[in-house]
């Protein structure tokens, strides 16, 4: 299995993985190492006496020992978007994904569903499998060939002269996996938060007509981003920057997140196209069956989620200087490209723009406190031919462009959290989903923390 690839900088390292992160193994309470009596006091304080409407103090974007909390009670507890089966389509078809200490080995199983396995040999600890996706029968460790079933059952690590021992011990370890409306996600923990099958009710009726398991990887890019994984989310909830989106804003309205109060004068004439293109769709939108309701639960949830279907500026079709579509063919049983955009995004690390003519979905996977991958996959109908269907640079230019902008924002907004004269600024209401997904952050820390 193969597709189109593209790095921004140099993408983190096993290696690097491990060395960024090594004080996470937990202490005799549970919490990682490193994290003494007055240090978890230190953090409960700084979790309580955080200011309503504002941004986080700033070891939250900038201390390693809180990063490592973060990766035990966000990503080691949380539902975690891994991948779409557009890129785990055929049995023993993998991805790995690497964040924090963390290296996870997501596999397509014979009979459709996925496997989740720590991608952590159980002889000595070597990585077992070292591609970023490919396609495998049983997993053989590169090191000393202990092989493992599709299952993480150990089947081979024999050697001359060596005594028999029970291999049923030496397993892989293995994570939770569930594949809802063609998205692929996992959890590390032991009990996973059992909300999530209500989240996945509600957005499976938006995702499910563009049927993304007859889609096919056009192109995916990695970009990592010199910030912390939360100013990455932050910047994603709001569109209070998206003057600096030149190319978005050419499909995208830019009055995404203001009402009627909130409008300035320069973007009123913007605003009323806006209301117009929004009735045309949801007008549409019932003719077709397809929701389009606002479903906004972002911090009232553990699996916490925002999905609607908004319409598109110019002919409402895709992210093109006039709207038009990018791909010829229509995605999955949608009878119309006039369909502007399913927008979803969910806590802790994705969102998704779902179009009638093709599928974008970002993953965010943290490396260490100042480091995040991004990484952006457009989807594509199966049957869509490139340079016939679509140009590839024409479909991928507004996001790469975008991207590359929003990574210029965050680590601004790094490099300041990092000054000694940083101090908590307000959020303007626009940035309301910001709020959201800060308050969202706190209580999953409050609650592990204690």
């Amino acid at each position: 299995m193969s597709w189109v690839t593209a790095r921004i900088k140099v993408q983190h390292t096993s290696r690097e993985m491990e060395l960024t992160a090594v004080n996470l193994a937990p202490t005799k309470r549970g919490f990682p190492a490193g994290f003494s009596e007055e240090r978890l006091d230190e953090t409960r304080q700084l979790l309580d006496t955080r200011r309503t409407g504002f941004s986080l103090e700033a070891p939250f974007y900038t201390d390693d020992h809180l990063f490592n909390l973060d990766m035990q009670a966000i990503f080691g507890q949380s539902w975690v978007f891994a991948c779409s089966v557009a890129e785990i389509p055929e049995p023993g078809d993998y991805v790995t994904l690497d964040y924090g200490p963390y290296s996870l080995i997501v596999l397509r199983t014979d009979d459709g569903g996925v496997n989740v396995l720590h991608n952590v040999c159980r002889h000595r600890g070597a990585r077992v499998l070292t591609a970023d996706n490919g396609t495998t029968g049983n997993l053989v460790c590169g090191y000393h060939s202990w092989t493992y079933s599709p299952e993480g059952d150990l089947i081979h690590a024999s050697a001359p002269g060596e005594m028999e021992f029970d291999k049923a011990c030496y397993s892989l370890k293995r994570a939770h996996g569930k594949i809802v409306a063609g998205l692929v996600f996992l959890c590390l923990a032991e009990e996973p938060p059992a909300d999530f099958d209500d989240t996945a009710r509600i957005f499976e009726p938006y995702v499910a007509p563009h049927e993304l398991a007859k889609t096919k990887v056009a192109y995916q890019q990695n970009i990592v981003e010199e910030a912390n994984w939360k100013l990455v989310m932050e910047n994603n909830r709001e569109c209070y920057h998206c003057d600096g989106h030149p190319e978005l804003a050419c499909a995208l309205f830019p009055t995404w997140g203001l009402t009627d109060e909130t409008i300035p004068p320069h973007l009123e004439d913007v605003w009323d196209r806006n209301q117009q293109a929004q009735a045309s769709l949801e007008y549409r939108c019932r003719r077709y069956g397809l929701p389009y309701e606002v479903v906004e639960e972002l911090d009232t949830r553990v699996a916490g989620i925002r999905i609607s279907r908004e319409s598109l500026d110019g002919q409402g079709e895709s992210f093109s200087a006039d709207g038009r579509r990018l791909v010829k063919k229509l995605l999955g049983d949608l009878p119309d490209f006039r369909l502007g955009r399913c927008s979803m995004h969910l806590q802790p690390n994705s969102w998704f723009h779902l179009l009638g003519d093709h599928v974008v979905t970002f993953t965010v996977l943290p490396i260490n406190a100042h480091r995040t991958l991004v990484r952006t996959t457009w989807l594509v109908a199966d049957d869509a031919v490139e340079g016939v269907d679509y140009d590839l640079e024409t479909l991928t230019h507004t996001w790469k462009q975008t991207n590359l902008q929003d990574k210029n924002f965050v680590e601004l907004c790094q490099r300041g959290a990092m000054s000694p004269v940083y101090e908590q600024g307000p959020y303007m209401k626009s940035e309301y989903q910001v709020e959201a997904f800060i308050n969202w952050y706190v209580t999953r820390m409050r609650e592990h923390v204690g």
